[in-house]
């Protein structure tokens, strides 16, 4: 072969690692918390504080204390009430990652979000229809944003990395990490952040009510008697490098992103094709980009929201692919963050990677007759788990998988 062709040929692909992470949810503040609260399978939804919820049908959602969210974040104490609570959760979630990594240098930052700073939009036309006129309404536009919370984040620990904002539903934070994946797979960079965002806001919270998509009930995941899911918030953030260039430099790598696919079904604005078709093709594509069958999966981790017509397309694809994989949706135990909802379970899923276990499937007492699952019901447990699938599925047909694996000792 002439070195002519051989110089033209594509690139392999560079394995893409995982050298450190950061969370905060209603689980808890970082991957100690957050393992504990998926181990004893702890249920953290409650009743909404941050605003009225008595004429809501659903009066629930997962929830993270303000209290301790600004006495954990004092990098962000000197902008003060400036900043939009979801700036301190990415400032939380991207400072324990950078407390794993230190020497890590991010060329550029992907991020998912819904929602951006959708209370401070809120209070901004409270204020108009009051008429009022003063300073706040300044902060209140210049932190509304959805990019400002990761610029907040990133200058709390002086990075000035470009930003890349990913809003597609919920299926935003899967496609974030997906994306910055790619970015590194394909040589553009060594060093990549991914992760999303989102805050439980009113305008969101009494959408989904009005749509009776969340549930007066408990949120129960694939459930014969399911009924609705709960909202939820949180922040996740991923470390992904070159993993040659982190075996280089020493770093301690934690896992392995290795394939991602996306699919729209464009079935209908809020509903799924009922067949399964989008989520199976996301899977499929997850799969193929990884180079792996259905059988080298130990552990799905799914979107599993708990509505009777997602959860049904979920498990019908599922049921096509795989056979009797172990399947959990952690949304029971935290809630739906939406756009943050796949960097979070992202998360989960490296933890169930580094600790060998199961994360449960919470309030699951009987299975839908129409799905053969292996549901993780009601308690984590130990498991060989050496790749795990991370599904997302959002309104509109949008749906998102990625492939992660452990890293062999």
């Amino acid at each position: 072969m002439s070195e002519s062709l051989i110089a033209n040929e594509p690139p392999k692909h560079a394995r893409v690692g995982i050298v450190a992470a950061g969370v905060v949810s209603p689980l808890g503040f970082g991957l100690a918390e957050t393992t504990e609260s998926l181990r004893v399978g702890r249920d953290c939804i409650s009743r909404v504080t941050r605003f009225p919820v008595e004429q809501s049908r659903c009066q629930t959602a997962g929830q993270i204390p303000d209290e301790r969210l600004t006495r954990e974040t004092p990098e962000a104490d000197r902008r003060g009430q400036r900043l939009h609570r979801v700036a301190r959760m990415m400032i939380y979630a991207l400072g324990e990652a950078l407390r794993n990594d230190p020497q890590f240098d991010p060329e550029l930052t992907v991020v998912g979000t819904t929602s951006g700073g959708m209370t401070f939009g809120e209070e901004y036309y409270r204020a108009l229809h009051r008429r009022q006129r003063d300073c706040r309404i300044a902060t209140l536009i210049a932190n509304y944003t959805p990019q400002k919370s990761v610029v907040d984040a990133q200058e709390a620990f002086g990075i000035c990395a470009p930003c890349q904002v990913i809003a597609n539903a919920c299926a935003s934070g899967t496609n974030a990490v997906g994306h910055a994946f790619e970015c590194v797979r394909s040589g553009r960079y060594q060093r990549v952040l991914a992760g999303g965002y989102d805050a439980l806001s009113e305008l969101v919270f009494v959408g989904f009510d009005s749509l009776q998509a969340a549930t007066p009930d408990k949120c129960r995941p694939f459930d014969q008697t399911r009924n609705g899911l709960v909202l939820g918030e949180g922040a996740a953030i991923l470390a992904l490098e070159n993993f040659e260039a982190a075996e280089r430099r020493g770093a301690n790598i934690l896992g392995e992103v290795v394939g991602y696919g996306i699919s729209t079904d464009n079935h209908h604005l809020t509903q799924p094709n009922p067949s399964g078709a989008g989520p199976r093709d996301a899977m499929r594509r997850a799969l193929e980009s990884a180079d792996l069958p259905p059988s080298e999966i130990d552990y799905i981790n799914a979107h599993g929201t708990a509505t009777p017509f997602n959860d049904a397309a979920e498990g019908k694809a599922i049921m096509e692919l795989f056979s009797n994989v172990p399947i959990s949706s952690t949304k029971g135990m935290m809630g739906h963050s939406l756009g943050a909802a796949g960097a979070i379970e992202a998360v989960i899923s490296l933890l169930a990677l580094q600790h060998q276990f199961l994360p449960p499937n919470i309030n699951f007492a009987k299975g839908d007759a129409d799905l053969n699952l292996n549901i993780v019901a009601n308690g984590s447990r130990p498991a060989a788990v050496r790749t795990v699938l991370s599904n997302s599925f959002g309104f509109g047909g949008t749906n998102a998988s990625v492939v992660m694996r452990a890293v062999a000792a």
